[in-house]
């Protein structure tokens, strides 16, 4: 770290709540060690395009309680080329910036292994994204949040599929990645979980439609993870008009709501403890690592396996759905 006197920290991707009280953790623990920080704004697009701001203290001042995140994001196509990854690093070492600290999830940290790989910067990632499809780590910044949301939004479903006897798919995010709607069913009482880890989705809603839900329920809610290979919720409910048209099916996608709203107290810590480590990281020399956390204890992931070995999902959770929906 002796080289290191100045880190830059971006948010990159999917914004996720939580990400400012990692912002505020690393700004923080930086210059408590006496560093400084430069805050980079819209991802690598401010790295690409020269955005940039010293932040203190006061910058980060109130923020840990919001969703969103201060320094704001943006897709840059220009950082996929060799040409702009250069630009990058000379805009970086212009700014005096000698690491960097990403907070995003897969394609962000993908990006910042390959950046890590062409000039040699020591990087530290921090996994923020609802998702929780990182490998090695046990949560991600902002899923805790996103349930969060679902489980409330269902609730508020389940008032009118009671009301109006019929059959709710509600579509969450997840990005190709279960873990949402599979959480979400078990902590609203969803009769369901349609998820991608389950590779037959037709068994999956013939299985439903076949335990004939009405024979002890006038209602049903079916949480269905987003999909391109199926459409999804509204996929699922065509198939439904088509193949069982007896049920009276509703289509509500969640879609963005799930990213908003201010982090719960458990992403809160979360994003804290984990962009204090990520400065500690840099301290103790480490580089090319993302901070997980593993049955409670902070660890360091490589960014090989954590963009190219998904969280794998506890497929049992499906029998606990289907036993509590009877």
């Amino acid at each position: 770290m002796g080289q290191i006197k100045r880190i830059g920290v971006l948010t990159s991707g999917g914004d996720a709540p939580g990400m400012n009280a990692a912002v505020r953790a690393v700004t923080r623990t930086a210059i408590y060690h006496g560093y400084e920080v430069i805050g980079i704004k819209r991802g690598y697009y401010g790295l690409v395009f020269n955005e940039m701001e010293r932040f203190t203290t006061k910058s980060v001042s109130n923020i840990i309680q919001q969703g969103g995140t201060i320094l704001k994001t943006a897709r840059c196509k220009e950082f996929t080329t060799a040409e702009g990854r250069e630009k990058a690093y000379e805009n970086m070492k212009s700014a005096g910036i000698d690491a960097l600290v990403v907070i995003g999830g897969d394609g962000s940290l993908s990006g910042a292994r390959t950046f890590a790989e062409e000039f040699d910067v020591p990087i530290v990632g921090l996994p923020g994204t609802i998702d929780n499809d990182l490998g090695g780590t046990d949560r991600t910044i902002g899923y805790d949040t996103a349930l969060n949301t679902i489980v409330e939004a269902v609730d508020k479903i389940r008032d009118t599929a009671t009301s109006h006897e019929r059959l709710f798919l509600v579509e969450v995010m997840g990005h190709m990645a279960g873990y949402l709607a599979l959480n979400g069913a078990i902590a609203s009482g969803a009769e369901a979980a349609i998820i991608p880890e389950k590779e037959t989705e037709i068994d999956q809603l013939a299985d439903l439609v076949s335990r004939g839900f009405r024979k002890s329920k006038n209602s049903a809610i079916v949480l269905v993870a987003e999909n391109p290979e199926t459409g999804g919720a509204m996929g699922l409910a065509k198939r439904i008009k088509e193949e069982f048209p007896e049920y009276d099916a509703r289509v509500t996608i969640l879609g963005h709501l799930q990213r908003g709203g201010s982090p719960t107290a458990a992403d809160r810590i979360l994003a804290s403890k984990m962009g204090a480590q990520a400065i500690i990281a840099l301290m103790e020399g480490q580089r090319n690592v993302m901070i997980g956390t593993k049955n409670g204890e902070l660890v360091y992931i490589p960014f090989s396996k954590a963009t190219t070995h998904k969280q794998k999902l506890d497929i049992q959770g499906m029998e606990l759905v289907k036993m509590l929906s009877i």
